[in-house]
């Protein structure tokens, strides 16, 4: 049985996908700057489409010339836009390191000086020097802190002490749950619905928006990275999906009031909820889809409902198991009743659509897309995070985990494409094997499966059930091709990575800044997903930016 059975994933896109009217337009132009629209996003009077990669931790290096080499490294990969962290959010003036703002007892300072936004000025000039766009996310959901207690879903293993440099892990750069503690609040989604927060992190915005607000290098301004309700501090029982959607609303008209010459962008998972209350309902038109491009037959727009999702699980599952049966390797887990196999409930497809499509994690990522002050949207596969479906018995646990990937992107896909909105897959990635060492889930702190962290945690999974480096190559290439097939407007990497960074001493301080302390070589951070030294994914990348480049 091949590795992957995804091919009538490809095949039904045709009668699924396609350009819808779009509430909010930008016109096609010759501007510099990127603007999007119900065809996708242009720049320079040209389409613009792309493969890009996540450099979280770029303002944090301490040389200038790490800073450049990296970005001459990805454009000359044909890597077109890079995404990171316009936030560093700290509660204590560290004595080293880069920061951008102080949040404490309820105030915040924001850090100008060469340690502070001064290396976001670098790195901007930089990329637009290598003819590179930033896609600058402004907060994040995630900010776990060693040591504490918590009282929502995490548990004390979760927050465990680590000796982790400041900056390594893409979670500790302050963020939503940092502003929760110093307002001296409790609930995760008080970041949302308190006035005092939200005027501190409005303050921070403008600050961020109008400093580059001539820029044409900043690709767009994506609110938050994978808001939701939870995290790893308590959640209010009213939290829903209208309490992100309108947040999200808010936000999108404050930066639209500031910035007329740059897209506001949503940077939410993906999760959807068809069932849910909207805000912003799409609205049925009678008005003809676009036509195609050249060679491309019209497709119609369906929407994804709750009984597509269901069927289309059924199909790849019944495909799968006719491929177990034709390879001699069908894995019966039914019971067998005169002479015949009956299905037991672990064969049956399960009839719940799952926390990424029910609405539990707060989140209608359509509904978020439909707000008008929202240029396109986003969805992120970290199958090794995130349950995209039920697993099938008879796929091993990394198929599985690819088949659901494909599958969610091809619903992502079809979801924005109701709302005629562009939509970007701005996150994904695969933990190898070799990299489980150093693999720290968003929500955690250290990494579990690190040598010398004992049983700390209950492993839920076995080594193999990762990736190797071939399957990661394999799952890469299959998610560039689907998101190409898909229309999807880009693909972005999760992350990039080298192995010759300036460091001050890695024990202490990966970023530090102006320290007279002997400088070493080392790698840039890693939470797992990092591509250092990996040719491999590399040219995967490459030969992806060109056919994406191609098709666009």
């Amino acid at each position: 049985m091949k590795l992957f059975s995804y091919l009538w994933l490809l095949t039904s896109i045709v009668s699924c996908l396609a350009a819808a009217a779009s509430r909010t337009v930008s016109k096609r132009g010759s501007s510099s700057f990127v603007s999007s629209s119900k065809d996708g996003f242009s720049v320079n009077g040209s389409s613009l489409r792309f493969v890009g990669t996540n450099l979280y931790w770029l303002p944090t290096l301490e040389s200038n010339d790490d800073i450049w080499n990296m970005l001459k490294n990805i454009s000359d990969t044909g890597i077109k836009v890079v995404r990171i962290w316009a936030f560093n959010d700290v509660e204590i003036i560290p004595e080293s390191g880069t920061w951008f703002q102080l949040v404490q007892n309820g105030t915040t300072t924001i850090n100008d000086g060469p340690n502070g936004l001064q290396k976001l000025d670098t790195v901007i000039q930089m990329a637009e020097q290598q003819g590179l766009y930033v896609i600058m996310s402004l907060t994040n959901n995630w900010n776990p802190v060693p040591n504490t207690t918590s009282t929502g879903t995490a548990t004390p293993d979760v927050l465990a002490s680590v000796t982790f440099p400041r900056n390594t892990l893409s979670n500790d750069y302050g963020g939503m749950d940092l502003y929760v503690r110093q307002f001296g609040l409790q609930d995760h989604d008080d970041f949302y619905t308190n006035d005092n927060i939200l005027t501190a992190f409005q303050n921070y915005t403008k600050q961020i928006v109008l400093r580059y607000v001539n820029s044409p290098a900043v690709f767009s301004w994506e609110l938050a990275n994978d808001a939701r309700c939870n995290s790893t501090i308590s959640t209010s029982p009213t939290c829903t999906t209208q309490t992100i959607t309108k947040w999200h609303a808010v936000m999108a008209a404050f930066i639209a009031s500031l910035d007329s010459n740059h897209i506001v962008s949503a940077g939410t998972s993906g999760f959807q909820c068809t069932d849910c209350p909207k805000l912003y309902p799409v609205t049925p038109t009678a008005s003809p889809t676009p036509s195609p491009a050249p060679g491309k037959k019209r497709r119609s727009v369906t929407p994804l409902t709750k009984e597509q999702i269901l069927r289309q699980r059924a199909e790849s599952r019944r495909q799968n198991r006719a491929a177990a049966k034709r390879a001699g390797n069908l894995k019966e887990d039914g019971v067998m009743i005169r002479g015949r196999w009956v299905s037991t409930a672990t064969r049956e497809v399960s009839s719940s659509i799952g926390p990424t499509m029910d609405g539990s994690s707060g989140v209608d990522s359509q509904d978020i897309l439909n707000i008008p002050n929202i240029g396109f949207g986003s969805f992120q596969v970290f199958p090794d995070q995130n349950t995209y479906a039920p697993d099938d018995p008879n796929l091993t646990p990394v198929q599985n985990k690819i088949n659901s990937s494909l599958a969610w992107i091809q619903q992502s896909a079809q979801s924005a494409a109701v709302v005629g909105k562009p939509v970007v897959l701005n996150a994904f990635g695969l933990v190898t094997q070799s990299n489980l060492n150093n693999f720290v889930p968003f929500n955690m702190t250290y990494a579990p499966y690190a040598s010398g962290t004992g049983n700390i945690v209950a492993r839920q999974s076995a080594p193999t059930d990762y990736a190797d480096n071939s399957e990661q190559e394999q799952g890469y290439s299959s998610f560039l091709s689907m998101g190409n097939s898909a229309g999807l407007a880009g693909v972005i990497q999760y992350q990039w990575g080298s192995t010759d960074v300036t460091q001050s001493s890695s024990a202490i301080q990966l970023d530090v800044t102006n320290s007279s302390s002997p400088t070493t070589i080392g790698d840039s951070p890693n939470d797992g997903y990092s591509i250092a030294n990996n040719p491999a994914i590399q040219q995967i990348l490459q030969q992806g930016a060109q056919a994406m480049a191609t098709d666009s």
